[in-house]
């Protein structure tokens, strides 16, 4: 498993911790003392770190490559997933996955969602994760079908976001997340978007709008990356951990701003500890939005959703008067 920076002091406890066992057992030495001492010193040590996490360590855990991705909670949370392919203009992209499954033994759903590779030949076959216009296309041709038949419509975000060449916006990029944004506020099904890990700018707006927004406990959801917003604000790509303070996009930040609906939370250390766990906690409140979505007559629903998007980035501003505290 790669390790992050901030886990070292877990990864050596363990470790020790292994070593001492492996010690005792060829040895016959009683260390059962010393081994509970370390296991109750490590317990305590992960609930300090995890549970006092900073924005940018959790934009590391976001990225973490042993993370579930958007197939992996299809197969943990759906059955008889048939994936469909490609945008009837140019050709399938495989950094965004599209097709219909059953969810808890239940009615088909449609499922959109952006997907990363687990090694180099893999994350090429997927582009990392950053999606082409086709992409884009293909989730929208989806996102109509399901209109077509009734079905709810769940989409899983994880993108560092969309693909930025040439050849992606000489086929319309832009244009192709303009038109996702456009025609799903209109789409006369449900829709819940689950933020899994990345949530990158218009790559992951652009299959992002929705009844019902929800983010993992460790995931993010940011109109820029922390990298790219240092460079730009600092010139100074290593300024990161402080972009990724100022840009308030951890799912607690989001909630309070009232950007998203739910924080979905996480096994401790992050979804990558126990994906079943975390698939579990997200199935429930999955199967909560979307009992209360259906029960919406139509017009209502997309009167709501509308509203709902209309509504975000309003603030107040108080002006303090000369002499006042």
């Amino acid at each position: 498993m790669a390790d992050l920076n901030f886990e070292k002091p877990i990864v050596d406890l363990e470790k020790q911790i292994s070593e001492l066992k492996s010690f005792a057992s060829k040895g016959k030495i009683g260390l059962d003392g010393e081994i509970k001492a370390l296991e109750k010193k490590l317990n305590e040590l992960r609930h300090g770190i995890y549970q006092s996490l900073t924005p940018w360590q959790r934009v590391q855990i976001a990225r973490h490559p042993k993370r579930p991705y958007s197939l992996d909670y299809i197969a943990l949370l759906m059955t008889d997933f048939v994936e469909l392919h490609g945008d009837r203009y140019f050709r399938d992209d495989k950094a965004i996955i599209t097709g219909f499954a059953k969810f808890d033994g239940g009615d088909s759903v449609a499922v959109i969602g952006h997907q990363k590779g687990r090694d180099t030949k893999e994350n090429l076959l997927r582009n990392f994760g950053s999606a082409h216009p086709e992409g884009y296309r293909k989730a929208i041709r989806i996102m109509k079908l399901a209109e077509k038949f009734n079905h709810p419509i769940l989409t899983f975000i994880d993108t560092p976001g969309a693909y930025p060449g040439v050849g992606a916006e000489e086929r319309g990029q832009a244009h192709a997340i303009a038109y996702n944004l456009r025609e799903m506020i209109d789409l006369a099904v449900p829709i819940v978007v689950v933020v899994i890990g990345e949530g990158g700018s218009g790559g992951a707006l652009g299959i992002g709008v929705g009844d019902r927004v929800l983010v993992l406990e460790n995931a993010y959801y940011s109109v820029i990356s922390p990298e790219g917003c240092a460079a730009i604000l600092w010139k100074d790509r290593a300024r990161a951990p402080d972009a990724a303070n100022a840009l308030r996009l951890t799912a607690k930040d989001l909630l309070e701003l009232r950007v998203i609906d739910e924080v979905v939370p996480e096994p401790l250390g992050g979804a990558h500890h126990d994906a079943e766990k975390t698939a579990s906690a997200l199935k429930e409140i999955l199967l909560k939005h979307l009992k209360s979505l259906q029960k919406l007559p139509k017009e209502r629903l997309l009167k709501e959703r509308y509203d709902k998007f209309r509504k975000m980035g309003l603030f107040e501003e108080t002006v303090q008067e000369k002499g006042s505290e």
